[in-house]
């Protein structure tokens, strides 16, 4: 299948379909059982590879995706992960069989269209290129690999074999998100020239993950994969060579909305980091990360500003896009979605008018009761905020749009290219605080 692929799979036209639906409040029904008395015939069959914590996330979501049959499930924790995935599959109706080893699987699964690769960060390339090699379409959970040199495999298979491949930075088909860039940021410009970012993703204390302990891996398996033993293979997140840390895990998320929003990669990077809170022997990675990044856009330099902490969290996770005129909040999490007028800004009337926004809702004056008002004091600014209701799963919109794209019907909304970048972008955050200085980027290292 040839497709061309751009930054987003959906055209203006496009959104403005979908955000009237779901700012009417249409949400699809899930899709509990499939059926083989099913008149549709564009299902398509696949196999889940890692059927962990996030490969049952987005197991969940594909659940609520009509058409959509699971013929595989694969993971080297046979007793646990393995075995429950597989049994909630039979229940939802799904014929399939279940292996422990992924090479087994894509020789014996001759039907399977498509593999959802959602293992730790260290097996993605290896996943990725091998299913690609089987003939399948691949959707490659983030980061694409704790590595360049793995992501940069990825990326090469998916030109060699003509395979779709997403990437799984959900946020880029969030309506939330889509509506936010193609209306307000693109279209509209309304918040002026963006001189600034803020975002954060603060997460709380996280314990040892632990396991049942009638259910271990067998220490022969376990390090057949690459974990030395039950305890990291749990925590894999925490330990250089196979995450990342936090600022790949978390802020990779974000800061690829950093550079889709601003439209150009980021031109330097400084930050510090440490592990402050854990026991250095457990977590080799750091838990705290600050960094600054530099954006040479149209308008002049961007700073966009990142943090991500593991020891609190205060705020949750967030960007902020500061431009001359307003200011836009937006998150995964509704609630903290809004859109903020400078006093000096031209009037919002006409956006509200045509469906970009909504208005502020009126609030009850307060008495002033202050004798002397302090300059310090400023009126908060009202919140705007969006026409869209959307209560599905985060990911089930990027699954749709992966699906839809292997059907010939979509451009994928994060292909490989994409992904690609935000991994240089990311990646680089470690080199800046083992360098402790700004490091620049080249603008060659984003392509390949």
């Amino acid at each position: 299948m040839n497709m061309k692929k751009t930054n987003t799979g959906f055209t203006r036209r496009d959104f403005l379909k979908t955000s009237a639906a779901a700012g009417a409040g249409l949400i699809v029904a899930p899709w509990i059982k499939t059926s083989g008395k099913s008149s549709v015939t564009n299902d398509i069959n696949i196999a889940l590879l890692g059927a962990g914590a996030e490969g049952q996330v987005l197991m969940n979501a594909c659940l609520k995706i009509p058409n959509i049959k699971f013929k595989a499930v694969c993971d080297i924790w046979e007793a646990y992960n393995l075995k429950r995935a597989y049994r909630l599959l039979k229940k939802y109706g799904h014929e399939l069989n279940a292996y422990t080893d992924y090479r087994e699987m894509l020789a014996k699964e001759k039907n399977l269209d498509a593999v959802i690769v959602a293992t730790p960060d260290f097996w993605h390339a290896k996943h990725a290129v091998d299913s690609m090699n089987a003939g399948l379409h691949v959707y490659c959970e983030k980061e694409m690999s704790n590595t360049l040199e793995g992501a940069k495999q990825i990326v090469q298979a998916a030109k060699r074999t003509g395979k779709v491949v997403q990437i799984g930075h959900q946020r880029r088909s969030n309506p939330y998100y889509v509506h936010s860039y193609f209306n307000l940021i693109k279209e509209a410009e309304i918040l002026g020239i963006i001189t600034t970012v803020n975002g954060q993703w603060n997460r709380s204390v996280q314990p040892d993950n632990g396991w049942p302990k009638k259910y271990p891996i067998p220490v022969g398996i376990l390090q057949k994969y690459g974990y030395k033993n039950m305890h990291q293979h749990r925590n894999w997140r925490w330990y250089r060579g196979l995450g990342g840390g936090p600022i790949v895990d978390l802020g990779s998320h974000q800061i690829d909305i950093y550079t889709w929003f601003l439209g150009v990669p980021p031109y330097s990077v400084m930050a510090s980091g440490g592990t402050d809170y854990y026991d250095k022997k457990t977590h080799e990675w750091y838990d705290t990360v600050l960094a600054t990044f530099k954006y040479k856009t149209k308008h002049g330099i961007v700073r966009a500003f990142y943090q991500t902490i593991t020891t609190n969290s205060n705020q949750g996770y967030f960007e902020t896009f500061m431009g001359d005129q307003g200011a836009l909040t937006i998150s995964e999490s509704a609630g903290r979605v809004g859109v903020f007028k400078e006093a000096s800004a031209p009037l919002w009337d006409k956006w509200v008018d045509n469906g970009f926004l909504l208005a502020p809702k009126e609030e009850p004056k307060k008495e002033n009761t202050s004798a002397i008002l302090d300059v310090r004091e400023t009126a908060a600014p009202p919140k705007y905020t969006l026409p869209i209701t959307f209560n599905d799963p985060y990911h089930k919109p990027h699954l749709e749009n992966f699906f839809n794209a292997i059907r010939g019907n979509e451009e994928l909304n994060c292909p490989v290219e994409v992904g690609y970048e935000t991994a240089v972008a990311v990646l680089k955050v470690n080199q800046a605080i083992k360098a402790k200085r700004e490091v620049k980027f080249n603008s060659n290292e984003f392509k390949i």
